[in-house]
């Protein structure tokens, strides 16, 4: 099993209560419709960023995550690289998110405690 960890960087004209509130109200409705989504998606988790300064470390730089997990890499590009996908939800995450500043990872965890 793979995750694919997308760190989520807000559009500068959106607060953060009304990013978190579209992330989960319309854009997480509006994904999890696709056909390709049901398919390959085995988990679907979003965090979202809490105001808080912690000693030492340098300010948030993103606002949220969402974290997907598949079965494969390959499967990955069957939900991004889908003609829903692209026609339907990517338009959206240009609603409130600042897609250049986004960034992701793919991975497989380790279990450590």
């Amino acid at each position: 099993m793979v995750k694919f960890s997308i760190f989520l960087r807000k559009r500068a004209d959106i607060n953060q209560t009304d990013f978190v509130d579209y992330h989960k109200t319309q854009h997480a409705p509006l994904f999890t419709s696709l056909p390709e989504v049901k398919q390959y998606v085995h988990k679907y988790v979003q965090s979202h960023a809490v105001p808080v300064a912690l000693p030492g470390f340098p300010d948030t730089y993103y606002n949220g995550i969402t974290e997907l997990w598949f079965d494969d890499v390959a499967s990955i590009g069957k939900v991004f690289g889908s003609t829903q996908y692209l026609a339907i939800v990517r338009p959206d995450e240009e609603k409130f998110l600042a897609l250049n500043e986004c960034g992701f990872l793919i991975t497989t965890e380790n279990h450590v405690m």
